[in-house]
């Protein structure tokens, strides 16, 4: 049987597939792409877009750990597209609270990481949400380990002092 030009073999594969991921990374993939966009509609575009690359390059990835970072990698090139694009085209942000925080006590420190500028922001992100090591991270968004190691020292610093400022921490 054929549904528009499509087998439903095939059909129902890609669905299988589609779903497997989402039910797999779509968190990690949303939460990341909400960490540079802070709007829950290009977040969603963004987890889209990931899955259309997946299926349309149907990379060789030999077990999950490549998989997640393929896709993780993908997530945050799209995410920096979207930015550069809402920039040029002046887009509205809007202003929501994503971050997958387990302890609520701790709500304050993302939103303290979201005043981070972006390449401190999207390591922060992967290293304490996703829990990727610093070589993972590297590879993950085209960086050396040095400068992933730097930016992240760089950005608890930063973090610091904005926690100092809004919260009175020492």
């Amino acid at each position: 049987m054929i549904v528009k030009g499509i087998p439903v073999m095939t059909r129902t594969i890609k669905e299988l597939k589609i779903q497997r991921i989402l039910d797999t990374y779509g968190d990690s993939l949303f939460r990341l792409a909400c960490s540079y966009l802070h709007n829950e509609a290009d977040a969603q575009e963004v987890v889209q877009d990931t899955i259309i690359q997946l299926l349309r390059y149907e990379p060789d990835l030999p077990d999950s750990d490549k998989e997640k970072a393929w896709l993780m990698k993908t997530a945050a090139n799209l995410s920096r597209n979207k930015l550069r694009f809402n920039r040029r085209h002046d887009t509205e942000e809007i202003d929501e609270r994503f971050a997958a925080v387990e302890n609520e006590d701790l709500s304050y420190v993302w939103d303290a990481v979201k005043q981070l500028p972006v390449k401190y922001r999207e390591v922060v992100h992967l290293y304490y949400q996703e829990g990727y090591t610093t070589a993972e991270i590297a590879g993950i968004l085209d960086r050396r380990e040095s400068t992933i190691r730097s930016d992240l020292s760089r950005a608890r610093e930063k973090l610091r002092l904005i926690l100092k400022e809004v919260y009175d921490f020492e």
